[in-house]
């Protein structure tokens, strides 16, 4: 009988069907980094969100099938580790592309047409005082007949595109950094940079991403463009993009990740000195919704994997 634990239940606000199959399922509210080992003794399957499963994790779990990733990004499991014990990676796919989508252009939105600072102006009492019936202290743009540039283009960068085209944003897609060759419908990486007015990340976290927009790539962008990360804290280097904020090298950003979470010990972008800068403590993704197509997901694929027909593999066995 299969040993289901769920070390991060309420990292999920949202219904979790139990599998039908015979199984235990132990699950606990929250879990450290530590816990792990003794908390995940015996499993054959983990349901694994935020915390990391590397070598040493997976070493002390002989039984171990299948971890289950209760999110799209697997950037915290070891999948090496993983192909040599044979452990396969299920992740959930295509859950949050209305909720994601609509996050960005919520942030992009509230940047260009200023909403914070307006939202300030009105409770500090300037609206009251103003001679005019209303009160244009900050310049409001609009989204419509502007660039938008979207790197990375799975589901949720296709999500970001239709809703900008809606807006009647002009899209560009970005080719990899780098490319040898640019596709069809595709813009290269430099040139999408130059062009738009929104830059939007989307692309997972890896070697080849990591701070993939830094000092040089902020430098292309146009001083009135901004910059929306709702991937992963690396995929965009942090102190760069406070340096340009504060430089005035890009107009703003809006930012739903850090590369630390939760960040205890601090980041650059928390330090209150990058103007016109928005960040979201990584709620993106999380609509009532979209939490449960998530939950719903990952039970899909447990029982996928126990039907002997494993579905949203990342890794296999060697």
């Amino acid at each position: 009988m299969h040993r289901i634990v769920f070390p991060e239940r309420e990292s999920v606000k949202a219904e979790f069907r139990r599998p039908a199959f015979p199984h235990e399922w132990v699950e606990y509210a929250e879990s450290e980094q530590g816990q792990l080992a003794g908390r995940l003794r015996g499993a054959t399957i983990v349901i694994a969100n935020k915390l990391s499963l590397g070598e040493a994790e997976l070493a002390g779990l002989p039984d171990l099938k299948l971890i289950a990733v209760a999110a799209t990004g697997v950037d915290r499991i070891d999948l090496e580790a993983c192909r040599r014990r044979g452990v396969l990676v299920a992740n959930v796919r295509g859950y949050a592309a209305h909720s994601v989508a609509e996050h960005v252009l919520m942030l992009a939105l509230a940047l260009r047409r200023n909403l914070v600072p307006y939202v300030e102006d009105v409770r500090r009492g300037r609206w009251a005082e103003s001679a005019q019936f209303c009160l244009l202290t900050h310049t409001v743009r609009d989204l419509h007949a502007s660039t938008l540039g979207v790197v990375g283009y799975g589901s949720l960068g296709r999500a970001v595109a239709d809703l900008g085209r809606a807006f009647g944003m002009r899209v560009l897609v970005g080719e990899h950094r780098g490319a040898a060759a640019v596709r069809e419908g595709r813009t290269e990486f430099d040139e999408l940079l130059c062009e738009s007015d929104v830059v939007t990340l989307h692309a997972p976290l890896d070697a080849q991403t990591r701070h993939l927009i830094g000092g040089r790539e902020l430098s292309l962008m146009k001083p009135t463009a901004l910059l929306i990360n709702c991937a992963r804290g690396g995929v965009a280097d942090e102190a760069a993009l406070a340096a340009a904020l504060r430089a005035g090298r890009i107009a703003g950003a809006g930012v739903d990740v850090l590369s630390e979470e939760p960040p205890r010990g601090g980041n650059v972008l928390l330090a209150g000195d990058s103007p016109n800068l928005i960040v979201t403590p990584h709620v993106a993704w999380a609509s009532l919704g979209a939490m449960q197509a998530l939950a719903d997901q990952v039970v899909d694929n447990i029982e996928a994997f126990v039907r002997g027909e494993p579905q949203n593999i990342v890794t296999s066995k060697r």
